[in-house]
């Protein structure tokens, strides 16, 4: 039983029991938790039962037992980005907000995503292409799509936009495309220059390919094998600084704290075929390239990807499988046959306009 609705609809009305809330105290720390008939929130800004929360309209201001108060909204998509169970580090706010705009991922449109990690930029591409469109998400770590599959559902409910995820490698995936058949390419992993040949062949001509990297040497290798396609135009590359401000009256001024670098965008668009990129004529700065560059020397062991221990895993699996029982339920009471559950069922296929059976079953 869904104890609160699909759609728009989960956005709008009072609270509900199965459902997030984001309290806020005066001093702007911000707690979110999910709501239960039987459940109560408590911090050392006091104690405050669910119950109090449940059927009043979002924005209220509510008093804990002793007399503290705490604003009640829900979460907005970055909050619930940054408050979700992870497993693989995500792509923050400000740098999906980027994503969506510099690619110009639009509605409609058809959309490869590689390297899933817990969702994050999923859940702002599936906003984007919306019911018209379709997010291809490839990875290669079980795990990690389990994970993203489950923030993935517990934020939209029933009504996801048309989403595919696939396990494997992304090369792989791309050869089963036809050519010329993506608007979009973005590329979340340690080596994303190991695709650019399928990458070439199923973008549409003007379409965009985007690497997010977080080193240099990642970055100015991809941009080297990059120009050696003779199929883009030249790439630009940015990353994208945060910083908040303080205001009170006339003391204005920046916090001293900001959320700084998390990785480099670099994006590209494609030419048509049988055309050839603008070159400009410059001369390369001394000693911007070397007889051996870093990347083609093979002594340095090859990049790999940290592993999740297994106790994590299992916690965040727990995690997520106790708030999916809670939004089913409104009741932080779980089940004793689910008490120690830590996997949710496989990942999944999100493709309702897709015929067949196979593809949208649960793998």
């Amino acid at each position: 039983m869904t104890i609160h609705p699909s759609g728009a609809d989960r956005r709008r009305g009072p609270f509900r029991a199965g459902e997030r809330v984001q309290l806020t105290d005066v001093k702007g720390r911000k707690y979110t938790t999910m709501l239960t008939h039987d459940g109560y929130f408590q911090s050392g800004r006091g104690r405050l039962r669910h119950s109090a929360i449940i059927g009043q309209p979002e924005g209220s201001v509510l008093d804990t037992n002793d007399g503290h108060r705490l604003l009640a909204l829900r979460p907005l998509i970055s909050d619930y980005v940054l408050s979700m169970p992870r497993g693989a580090t995500p792509i923050y706010p400000k740098d999906a907000a980027q994503i969506i705009s510099v690619a110009d991922v639009f509605p409609g449109a058809k959309v490869v995503e590689a390297g899933v990690g817990s969702g994050a930029l999923t859940l702002s591409l599936l906003e984007a292409t919306g019911p018209d469109g379709h997010v291809h998400s490839v990875e290669r770590r079980e795990e990690f799509a389990t994970i993203a599959v489950g923030n993935v559902e517990s934020w939209y409910g029933d009504t996801i936009p048309p989403w595919t995820v696939e396990l494997g490698d992304l090369n792989d995936v791309l050869r089963d495309m036809e050519a010329q058949s993506v608007d979009h390419v973005l590329l979340d992993m340690l080596a994303p220059w190991e695709n650019l040949d399928e990458a070439v062949r199923v973008l549409r001509p003007g379409g965009v390919i985007l690497a997010y990297v977080a080193t240099t040497t990642q970055m100015s290798r991809f941009v080297e094998d990059l120009r050696k396609t003779f199929s883009f135009t030249e790439a630009e590359a940015t990353e994208t600084l945060v910083r908040t401000w303080h205001l009170e009256g006339l003391a204005v001024r920046p916090d001293h704290r900001m959320v700084a670098h998390t990785g480099f965008l670099i994006t590209a668009r494609r030419l048509a075929p049988g055309s050839e990129p603008l070159l400009e004529k410059r001369r390369p700065a001394k000693l911007a390239y070397s007889d051996t560059m870093p990347w083609e020397d093979e002594s340095p062991p090859p990049m790999t990807e940290p592993e999740m221990s297994p106790k994590k895993l299992r916690r965040v699996l727990r995690d997520i499988n106790q708030r999916r029982l809670m939004e089913q339920t409104g009741s932080s009471h779980i089940p004793e046959e689910d008490e120690n559950a830590d996997q949710l069922p496989d990942v999944a296929t999100a493709d309702p306009d897709s015929d067949n059976e196979e593809t949208n079953e649960r793998r």
